[in-house]
């Protein structure tokens, strides 16, 4: 048996390098703007094992298999591809009944297609909780697969996008707007 619980790989993406990992159950994290190195160390605390490049996984292993299969739909999505990832499988196990509700709903959200986040609260049944569904949105692990950047604010402009800075906010903002804009959605600018 093996002694790890996820294999990962690093693909190109438009930010940079994008770090993806599964363990036998799907996708389990996905993130870019990390280091290799503190991306698997988060992960390794999170799952609480070993975490192994796909590399050095055997072919017949079940984590390498997940990721392997959804490895061309992954680098389509980074290209910016309309694609359906909608059927990844993720592994959401350690996360929260609530968030694992949240993030679910939002990888349904088709390419191009935007909801609002009272829009999400509603789709799974808790109509006033749309900053709860931000919250949730805030923890998401597994970025781009779950497409967070298509949830937008009810008045039609960007609403949140992780980063907590002035500056860190401004650049996931910007980072929203150019990903809703690869999709062909514009979406206005809050006023001041």
């Amino acid at each position: 048996m093996d002694d790890h619980v996820a294999v990962y790989r690093t693909l190109p993406g438009p930010y940079g390098p994008y770090h993806v990992a599964a363990t036998e159950r799907g996708i389990v994290a996905a993130e870019w703007l990390a280091s290799e190195t503190s991306f698997v160390e988060r992960l390794a605390d999170r799952l609480g094992g070993r975490i192994v490049p796909a590399g050095d996984a055997p072919a017949t292993d079940r984590a390498r298999r997940r990721l392997d299969d959804a490895n061309a739909t992954l680098e389509a999505v980074l290209d910016g591809a309309p694609v359906d990832a909608s059927d990844i499988p993720l592994d959401l196990h350690d996360r929260p009944d609530w968030d694992r509700r949240v993030l679910l709903a939002v990888q349904q959200l088709a390419y191009g297609e935007t909801a609002s986040y009272g829009g999400i609260a509603r789709r799974i049944g808790a109509p006033r909780a749309a900053r709860a569904v931000g919250g949730a949105m805030g923890r998401n692990p597994v970025t781009l697969i779950v497409p967070c950047h298509r949830v937008i604010a009810a008045d039609g402009t960007l609403g949140g996008y992780g980063g907590d800075g002035p500056f860190e906010r401004h650049d996931s903002l910007e980072r929203k707007r150019a990903l809703l804009m690869r999709e062909g959605v514009t979406v206005g600018r809050r006023a001041v």
